[in-house]
């Protein structure tokens, strides 16, 4: 048989195309990096549009002078910031390894930032911080006079101690003679210990004159991200970085740290330091427990998760003696050169707050659902012993943030403070262990704070809510270690 020839005038064949059955290998590749590349800048740029709104949110709820006028809508606000800021964490979760960083220190930089646009809204106790570093400056012991006594009136202006026609309003606190102030409590001594003392007289000896309010806002926002880079540092080694986000972004810092000022913040950056660095030398970091605890006394309680795992005695001694000799060497000045007690109103702030006579105030509030009031104080001693034995004897030593959580975590829950910017050392622990679910208890306690003014009784129904996210938290961690039981 023959075939036909070809005509010379029929145009030249192409050759076959490929379809997608026959491309080579480094074009599935390609196509493969193309699309992730897709995706990822996909999760980044949502993450950041969340953090933008985050953001705006966090600046807006700021303006709002709710607290005394409307604290009702300046809940739901707050309730807004932190649906933002979970959706936010959730969504760099998605993000490329290589964008977290970047992602972390600029969210937690413009969180920061968002608490510099306003005055402290909710609470006064930086005006008490100014007052103190200004007398220290005058060369006289914070410890020796509270702010109405009239032996420090030259120290006076009318930014701290507005003009009497002013003296009406609800953020002003009245004095003997007439009189009003900013600070709260004016007529008892100063109860905040020498660290925190050093850095109220380091940031009035810094700052411009007539500065007022924004020299603690800055201080606390440079102490927030200073908190976020070394959170990032220990993650890198240890975790996740992702969960620093967890501190960097929390509502909590923009309003606390910051706005609010609370020198807590710089007991939160001591505090991550001194559990990073017991892990590999236990002397430093028991020098830093001891500065974190003279900034503000709350960090005592990571004392038994520094010693996590610890067995033998002279392990105790190397985290104990740096701690304590610290605070000795701390307070020795102040001691020396006042004349009244460096401990201030400390005993008579904890029997203001009820910490001493349940029945008092709201305090113990989970206990006496189920206990009798009287026997809510002597519950709350033995449940922080047992957790405390049971970190020191099975908490691992490789990660003394972990038992640090449960046992600050059970003295937030146990004790129910009214205050929200104690939960600043709670929240940074949450983004050292991973353990999300603890920072319920965080939101339980701005409820305490803020929506029980409008809401009875709705501190009591949060920290409830907490303690049961804790609980179901820990099955399910549980139940993901154990190994699957082989089929029959």
């Amino acid at each position: 048989m023959s075939h036909p020839r070809p005509d010379p005038t029929d145009p030249p064949l192409e050759p076959p195309t490929r379809g997608p059955a026959t491309r080579g290998p480094a074009t599935r590749r390609a196509r493969l990096r193309s699309g992730g590349g897709r995706r990822a800048f996909g999760a980044t740029a949502a993450t950041a549009a969340l953090l933008t709104g985050l953001t705006a949110a966090l600046v807006l709820t700021v303006h709002h002078d709710g607290y005394f006028a409307d604290p009702a809508g300046l809940s739901w606000r707050y309730a807004a910031c932190w649906g933002l800021f979970g959706v936010a964490a959730w969504s760099l979760r998605r993000a490329p390894a290589r964008h977290v960083t970047a992602l972390i220190v600029a969210g937690g930089i413009s969180v920061a930032a968002a608490g510099l646009v306003a005055v402290p809204r909710t609470s006064t106790d930086s005006f008490r911080y100014a007052w103190d570093g200004r007398v220290q400056a005058a060369g006289i012991s914070p410890y020796d006079h509270a702010p109405a006594d009239r032996a420090l009136i030259a120290l006076r202006d009318d930014w701290l101690f507005p003009p009497r026609e002013h003296c009406g309003r609800p953020d002003l606190s009245s004095l003997p003679d007439g009189g009003c102030t900013r600070i709260n409590r004016p007529q008892v001594h100063t109860i905040y210990p020498p660290v925190g003392e050093a850095y109220f007289l380091t940031v009035h000896v810094l700052s411009p004159d007539g500065v007022r309010h924004k020299a603690l806002q800055t201080g606390g926002a440079v102490l927030a991200v200073a908190t976020t880079l070394m959170l990032l540092r220990v993650l890198r080694r240890r975790g996740d970085p992702r969960n620093a986000a967890w501190w960097a972004w929390c509502p909590a810092v923009a309003v606390e740290a910051v706005n609010n000022a609370h020198a807590d913040v710089l007991a939160v950056l001591l505090s991550v330091a001194a559990l990073a660095l017991t892990v590999r030398h236990r002397a430093l970091g028991g020098v830093l427990l001891g500065l974190a605890t003279a900034a503000k006394l709350l960090p005592a309680v990571l004392l038994p998760g520094a010693l996590s795992g610890v067995r033998r005695p002279r392990d105790f001694a190397a985290t104990l003696l740096p701690a304590g000799c610290v605070l000795v060497a701390l307070y020795l000045p102040y001691v020396l050169l006042s004349d009244s007690s460096v401990l201030g109103y400390l005993a008579g702030y904890a029997e203001e707050e009820g910490y001493q006579d349940a029945a008092s105030g709201n305090r113990y509030a989970l206990l006496r659902l189920v206990l009798p009031d009287s026997w809510a104080l002597p519950a709350v001693l033995v449940g922080m012993i047992a957790v405390s034995l049971h970190v020191i004897r099975r908490g691992d030593p490789a990660r003394p943030w972990s038992g640090a959580l449960l046992v600050t975590g059970a003295a937030f829950l146990l004790t129910t403070p009214g205050y929200s910017w104690y939960a600043l050392l709670l929240i940074a622990l949450v983004a050292l262990d991973g353990r999300w679910e603890w920072l319920g208890v965080a939101v339980a306690g701005a409820a305490a704070y803020l929506t029980s003014r409008a809401l009875p009784g709705a501190g009591t129904v949060m920290y409830a809510a907490a303690c049961l996210a804790v609980l179901a938290g820990h099955t399910l961690r549980t139940r993901r270690a154990l190994p699957a039981c082989p089929e029959s």
